[in-house]
This record gives structure tokens, C-alpha cells and sequence, in this order.
């Protein structure tokens, strides 16, 4: 099998805006990525209102962690399904027309969810329409991925990477804090979903102003086995299945807490779910998700990601097993904003790693993957940790994901694989790591 670009529309030309390249200032630099950043951005900040809301809603009204991960499945379970057929469609369609249409379809159903949450409809309808608004983001993402990237050049991906990755964690804060202040002035549940289904005309927007780079990939591979075309590149290329693999398991076993994080609060440090101060602990959190997504484009640039990598799953399985044991609701808010800069500095730095270890034409067939081990498997670990929190407790469930990252430290140091591993600089792949260098 071999794969060559085939580009319907050009990428980003050389950059000539005189500042440091691959910096989070190098990639606003461009007008089309600027545009497409903010609208991306202001529509991010209703869907995280409802991401915080939603399983808050579901704890208060049922007080059972597992249908809290039934919930948090429903929204990402799609990804594990659908990510891959959403890769092999995104390579036959019109990216930007796909990524309208699933905009407009989340839209709508977020108005649904509104109507069946204003009701108190049972939670199967609700379930329901969340797995629909699921799926479009899993056929929604790969066409994403595979455009943004290129609305910079290669030399600015890790500084757009990181902006991105801020930006997702930036609205997670405030998300939540907007969700609080609406709701101290009375504002119900249900009209706060009202308010996210209007945020997507933003991102809407800023798809129909920008044209978007549509670059294919030319393969012999046709039909049904073009689904697995993705699996071939990553297996033949080892800094990808490994980063994979770790993701995969970084996201089942040590991420549990993310999509559990209200039944935390309760159980573990007495917060209620509905309450001011669980969505003021939850932006604490996601505060320090935006500055370690932020620092990896930013103040820690001057650093090589295979060393960042290494540090923020230490930095993670310490943070995290500190924050587990707490069992008041003062101490966790120090510790979950170093919880949440660990968390994203690591994924902001994976993330960057496997883009730059991908040529244009392989990112809809390859980024698929990313999402079912990133977003796809949280829910399978939320279903599972739901239960575990249940039988054994929500402290010794974070236990073992503080352990598992403090493994991953070790296993997925990529300073010590040979330089094969790598996608080669002339192809456009990440300098490799010299020892001695100030970057290490």
C-alpha cells in the first residue's frame, strides 16, 4: 500500500510573518486560522456549558455514578465507532461541506435536548439523542483534523496544535463559570442548552467565510479495506502505534475521573454536583488544563515533546494520586489545577508528536485512531469506573490510574527508540532529539 497527497486545495504557504516558528504566536499569525480559531472557540464555550451541566444533571437527578458514565458513553462512544468510517468518508466528501452539515445536525439535537431536559423526559430519550449528537462529532472530527493543521505551515503545527488544544481547555473554563453565572440569575437547565445550540452558529460562521484546504490521500487500497488503511500506516511506523497504545491506555485507566468528575466531588470531598462550588472546582481544574495545553506552544516551546511527554505523565500520576485522597472541598482545588496542567501539557505534547509524524495525506486515515484511543475509550473507562466507583470506592479507582501513568512515564519515553521510529525531517517529521541539547 502507498499513499500520496493529492490536494484539492493548497496548504498554508511558507510563513513569513518573522516569529519564532512553531509557536502559539506563528499560527494566530495566519488571517484563515485566526477565523476559524475564534469561531471554533466561541462555539466551544456553549458545548463545554453543557458538557459540565449535563452529567451534574444527570448525579443530581439520579445520584448513581454509573448512569453518569452511561451519559459520558453516549457522547463518546460514538468516536470508538464511528471515527473510522468518519476518516474513510472525509477522504470521498468535501471536508468543509461535511463538517456544515454535522454542525448544523448537533445544533439541532442540542435543541432537542433542551426540550427533553425541560420536560424531565426520561433518560433514555435524553441518552438517545446524545449518541446522536455523538455521532456527528465522531464524523465531524477527522474532516476537522485533517483540514485545521493545514491552514498553517508545517513549521507552525506544534504552536496551532497547542492553541487548539488551549482553546478546548479555555472554553472548559469558561464554560462552566458562564454556566454558574447564568444559572445565579436564574437561568434553568434546559435554556442553557438552548444558549449552546446557538454557540454553533460561530464555528458555522467562520466554515462557510473560510475555504478550507482538502488535501486527499491516493491509495490502491479501495472499498471496505480502505477503513483500515490508517492501522497499516500506524503499525509501520512505531512513534505512532506506541503514543496510540499509550493514549489508549492513558485514557481507560488514568482518565476515569474526567467524565466521573461530579461523582467524584460527592463522594470523595462532599460537593454536591449542583452546586456553585462544584463548577468552580471543575473550572479550577480546566484552568490548569488551558495553561498546561497553553505552556506546550508557549513558555515550554524551547523544550523537545518527547521530554514534556515524560514529565507530564510523572507530573500526572503524582497530582492525581494526591488529589484522590483528599476528603474535604477546600485542598482539591489546588491540586486539580496541577492535575489539569499535567493532564493536557501530556496530551497537547502527544498530540503535536503524532501530527508531525504524519505526512498531510495520511491525517484522515491516521487521526481517526487518535480519537477512538483519546475521546473514544473515556467512555468505556467511565463505564466501568461508574460501577468500580460503586463497589470499591472512587479513591482506589484514581489510585490505580495514578500508578498506570507513572508506568507510562517509563514505557512511552521516546528518547530511547533509534531514529526509524520517526518520521524523517525531509518528510516533513520533528527534529530529532540530540543528548546535551538545551532541549532535552
Amino acid at each position: 500500500m502507498t499513499t500520496a497527497a493529492s490536494p484539492t486545495s493548497p496548504p498554508a504557504e511558507p510563513p513569513r510573518h518573522g516569529l519564532t516558528p512553531g509557536t502559539a504566536r506563528a499560527a494566530l499569525a495566519y488571517p484563515k486560522f485566526r477565523l476559524v480559531f475564534v469561531g471554533l472557540a466561541l462555539s466551544q464555550i456553549g458545548t463545554w456549558m453543557q458538557n459540565v451541566t449535563l452529567p451534574a444533571y444527570v448525579q443530581d437527578r439520579t445520584s448513581s455514578p454509573a448512569l453518569v458514565g452511561v451519559t459520558i458513553a453516549v457522547q463518546l462512544g460514538p468516536l470508538l465507532l464511528l471515527s473510522i468510517p468518519g476518516g474513510a468518508l472525509a477522504d470521498k466528501v468535501s471536508k468543509q461541506k461535511l463538517m456544515l452539515a454535522m454542525q448544523i445536525v448537533s445544533a439541532i439535537l442540542t435543541l432537542g435536548t433542551a426540550f427533553l431536559v425541560a420536560r424531565d423526559s426520561s433518560l433514555l430519550w435524553i441518552f438517545l439523542v446524545q449518541a446522536g449528537i455523538g455521532s456527528a462529532n465522531a464524523l465531524n472530527a477527522p474532516a476537522f483534523q485533517a483540514s485545521m493543521p493545514l491552514l498553517v505551515h508545517r513549521s507552525d503545527l506544534a504552536g496551532a496544535i497547542s492553541l487548539n488544544s488551549a482553546m478546548i481547555n479555555g472554553t472548559r473554563v469558561m464554560g462552566p463559570v458562564l454556566a454558574a453565572i447564568l444559572a445565579a440569575f436564574g437561568l434553568s437547565v434546559s435554556l442553557i442548552f438552548v444558549i449552546n445550540a446557538v454557540t454553533y452558529l460561530f464555528f458555522i460562521a467562520a466554515l462557510v467565510l473560510v475555504q478550507m484546504p482538502d488535501v486527499k490521500a491516493d491509495t490502491v487500497v479501495r472499498g471496505w479495506r480502505q477503513l483500515g488503511v490508517g492501522l497499516t500506516i500506524a503499525r509501520n511506523r512505531l512513534v505512532l502505534h506506541r503514543l496510540l497504545i499509550g493514549m489508549f491506555s492513558f485514557s481507560l485507566i488514568s482518565l476515569i475521573y474526567v467524565g466521573l468528575f461530579p461523582s467524584v466531588a460527592e463522594l470523595n470531598f462532599d460537593i454536591a454536583a449542583k452546586s456553585s462550588t462544584y463548577r468552580w472546582l471543575y473550572a479550577t481544574w480546566g484552568f490548569g488544563a488551558f495553561f498546561g495545553a497553553i505552556s506546550v506552544g508557549t513558555f515550554l516551546s524551547r523544550f523537545h515533546r518527547r521530554v514534556l511527554i515524560v514529565r507530564g505523565f510523572t507530573g500526572f500520576g503524582i497530582a492525581l494520586s494526591i488529589f484522590s485522597q483528599f476528603r474535604d472541598p477546600v485542598t482539591p482545588f489546588a491540586v486539580g489545577f496541577v492535575l489539569g496542567f499535567f493532564y493536557f501539557m501530556t496530551a497537547t505534547a502527544i498530540t503535536t508528536s503524532l501530527q508531525l509524524n504524519m505526512k498531510d495525506g495520511e491525517r484522515a486515515s491516521v487521526m481517526p485512531l487518535w480519537f477512538m484511543v483519546f475521546g473514544g475509550t473515556v467512555p468505556i473507562g467511565n463505564l466501568i469506573g461508574g460501577v468500580l466507583f460503586e463497589v470499591v470506592g472512587a479513591r482506589a479507582v484514581l489510585g490505580v490510574g495514578a500508578v498506570w501513568a507513572l508506568f507510562l512515564a517509563w514505557w512511552l519515553d521516546l528518547r530511547r527508540q533509534p531514529p526509524e521510529s520517526f518520521l524523517t525531517e525531509a518528510e516533513g517529521g520533528e527534529a530529532p532529539l540530540v543528548v546535551g541539547d538545551p532541549a532535552e
